[in-house]
């Protein structure tokens, strides 16, 4: 039962990953130098993208609770 759901919460959370927009330049920025690297830049989220964010990291935390029940049981 536990291994269903830890399945069906990792497709979420691969999918909910998958349709977030992308926050900065990429690891490419970070080689080449293009448009600086500012890794704490204050980007505010709006809307869906908010929505999404806080679904994704509840996802991630119950894939955690998931994956330390499965071990202990």
């Amino acid at each position: 039962m536990l291994n269903a759901l830890l399945m069906i919460d990792s497709a979420m959370l691969i999918i909910l990953t998958l349709l977030q927009g992308g926050k900065s330049d990429g690891i490419s920025g970070a080689f080449t130098g293009n448009g600086g690297l500012n890794l704490f830049a204050n980007v505010k989220e709006r809307g869906s993208e908010k929505v999404i964010s806080n679904i994704t990291l509840g996802l991630g935390v119950v894939f955690f609770i998931l994956v330390i029940a499965i071990r202990l049981v």
